[in-house]
């Protein structure tokens, strides 16, 4: 017999999940502030491979504004540039021979409506990711009714509880993007 609390944790979870992609997601959406999660997608061909930037760098904020990039060997100096250059970051490094520095340019009132629109986007797929593990949850717990023999009345007790999981978790989506949308509007 499939027990309720297994289903509706396993529901948990992936809503669970789905919050932490999000996360994850908005830290890498740049708000005009220096932050060095923008560098995540970068990767460096390092000795014929491609390694992430953290691999071969170390990657530092001295302030609001600037990242900067001391490699760990300096003859690898410009292929760290040319992955900058490479990449959807969108700014260009400058070098002095030691390390390489990334001034954060501010935002545009145009370019700020476009990160927020794009830190929705984000918002709404993590909603749907957690509407999907709900019904997934009630599903199967429907499912337990016929297969299982579970109560109909426990039934409904584990969706109430499933539905007060998502309603928790979906107010979360919406604090996270209401403080990323902040952080980019702020000038």
């Amino acid at each position: 017999m499939i027990d309720t609390k297994q289903i509706i944790q396993a529901g948990e979870e992936k809503m669970s999940f789905a919050i932490d992609y999000l996360d994850e997601q908005l830290s890498r959406i740049r708000a005009g502030k220096a932050n060095p999660k923008i560098l995540d997608c970068v990767k460096v061909m390092y000795y014929g491979a491609p390694v992430p930037l953290s691999n071969v760098a170390t990657v530092t904020v001295p302030d609001a504004r600037t990242i900067m990039i001391t490699p760990w060997e300096k003859k690898i100096i410009r292929d760290i540039e040319k992955a900058i250059l490479d990449s959807p970051v969108g700014i260009t490094p400058e070098n002095n021979g030691e390390v390489i520095r990334l001034g954060i340019p501010p935002l545009t009132e145009e370019r700020r409506k476009q990160l927020a629109k794009q830190c929705k986007g984000e918002a709404e797929s993590a909603k749907v990711s957690i509407r999907n593990a709900r019904r997934d949850a009630i599903e199967a717990l429907k499912k337990s009714i016929k297969s299982d023999g579970v109560p109909e009345d426990v039934e409904k007790d584990a969706e109430a509880s499933m539905q007060k999981i998502h309603d928790k978790y979906i107010k979360k989506v919406d604090e996270l993007y209401a403080a990323k949308e902040k952080e980019i509007m702020t000038v």
